[in-house]
């Protein structure tokens, strides 16, 4: 029997990580967006303070990337990429390799940041295996890490809600979080106190013996555990024991990557290249979904001449470089290069920077972070009522026009790279606004 489900009913989408009956009961809807803005069914403007989710770096409806998807469309809607090619996907593999750090220029495709980062994962473990050291298989994370919602990345994940499905892949384990706000409260860019955190890697491998770990695995700058930024040094020590211990290190990017911090990618940011590099998000302006994982030309001629089977590494999904993502891919590439995107970001950050710290003296506000065009504002919990607060200022500053992320108590800023100063201006004067209103 079919059931007969309204159209504008609200009750068959499971929505992802949002309070399902909280939403439902009053919803929040966009039903059109374009540039800066989000609009909503009476047609209000709502600035994007968060490019949709880290992804939209070049704003919205883009007119190149919108024709792009639209003749690709007409073109080739599909082609599967299991012994079967299409021109684009090569196309956009070796553009991307001419943006990424020198050196890591193989790439897969996936379809999401949580595919990419699995794919990284079992990129780091074929690779060893190839190299006769299959006892190599120990993954280590970090604390409050976010790596997607895949077994893998949820395992090497530090977030502990994201933790709480039973059993999750064996042989993981942590490093520790750098966020101190004790000592590295209100630090403008990078802060001064924690690059010893790294050495926490020393004490891994002296537990688990070097020869048993793989990979590590971090974010740059982490994004869903509510902006934490590393420490002075910290990702250049990171590297160091990495190399010492002959354990791949991978760099999750699908937030750093394409300009976030005024640099193609995190690793350009700071100088430390990894070995393995996962990439979604502003990947394709959000428009297409699609992911991307880049490894060292080592890894990938290793892993396919150590190979005894005609298929060198079993892994890949049914739309891997999909025609219409890589079309997506390709225009975004050219509106970043063509409008400068990355150098407009690196231009207008001390801006952004300037801006948000002017909130240090807002109410509840006990930590204010930013790195490029990434700003969190930690606010004190509500006692009794952890998120509550932020929440509150979330959907005022919705109802007032802007459009903010709110992780735990903390709000998440990560605006499209076209931004102006006049909506720096006015992002920030809602926040005040905001805190005022809830405090």
């Amino acid at each position: 029997m079919v059931q007969d489900f309204r159209p504008n009913s609200l009750d068959a989408y499971w929505m992802p990580f949002t309070p399902n009956r909280a939403f439902k009961a009053d919803p929040r809807m966009v039903v059109r967006a374009e540039g800066m803005h989000y609009f909503t069914p009476e047609g209000r403007p709502i600035l994007d303070g968060t490019a949709g989710l880290w992804c939209c770096a070049a704003g919205h409806a883009r007119p190149r990337i919108v024709m792009a998807i639209q003749k690709a469309a007409a073109e080739l809607d599909y082609a599967t990429s299991f012994n079967l090619g299409h021109p684009a996907a090569f196309e956009f593999a070796n553009r991307l390799a001419g943006v990424l750090p020198e050196g890591l220029d193989r790439i897969a495709f996936t379809n999401s940041g949580s595919e990419s980062a699995d794919t990284a994962l079992k990129m780091a473990l074929a690779y060893h295996r190839a190299r006769g050291k299959a006892g190599k298989f120990r993954l280590i994370g970090r604390e409050r890490g976010y790596h997607g919602v895949n077994f893998g990345g949820t395992s090497v994940g530090g977030i502990t809600k994201n933790r709480v499905f039973g059993p999750l892949v064996a042989g993981v384990d942590h490093l520790p979080h750098t966020l101190d706000i004790a000592r590295n409260a209100f630090s403008r860019g990078e802060p001064l106190h924690g690059v010893e955190l790294a050495d926490a890697l020393e004490r891994l491998v002296q537990l688990h013996d070097a020869s048993t770990i793989a990979a590590v695995i971090v974010e740059p700058v982490a994004g869903a555990a509510g902006v934490i930024i590393p420490p002075k040094g910290y990702l250049r020590r990171l590297r160091e024991l990495c190399t010492k211990h002959d354990i791949l290190l991978i760099f999750d990017e699908v937030i750093t990557g394409f300009g976030r911090l005024g640099a193609p990618f995190a690793s350009h940011f700071f100088d430390v290249k990894p070995d393995i590099l996962t990439m979604a998000k502003a990947l394709t302006n959000a428009a297409v979904p699609m992911g991307a994982v880049a490894a060292r030309r080592e890894i990938y001629d290793t892993v396919l001449a150590a190979s005894d089977t005609p298929i060198e590494f079993f892994h890949g999904y049914t739309s891997s470089g999909h025609p219409l993502a890589c079309a997506a891919g390709i225009a975004s590439l050219d509106t970043y290069r063509e409008e400068g995107l990355f150098e407009r970001a690196a231009e207008i950050a001390p801006y952004w920077e300037d801006a948000l710290h002017s909130l240090r003296s807002g109410p509840h506000v006990i930590d204010i972070r930013n790195l490029g065009l990434i700003g969190g504002i930690e606010l004190e919990p509500r006692p009794g009522a952890p998120t509550a607060r932020a929440l509150e200022v979330h959907r005022a500053c919705f109802d007032a026009g802007v459009l903010i992320r709110t992780t735990g108590d903390i709000i998440a800023l990560s605006p499209p790279l076209i931004i102006e100063k006049t909506q720096i201006d006015r992002i920030v004067d809602t926040i005040c606004s905001g805190l005022k209103l809830v405090s």
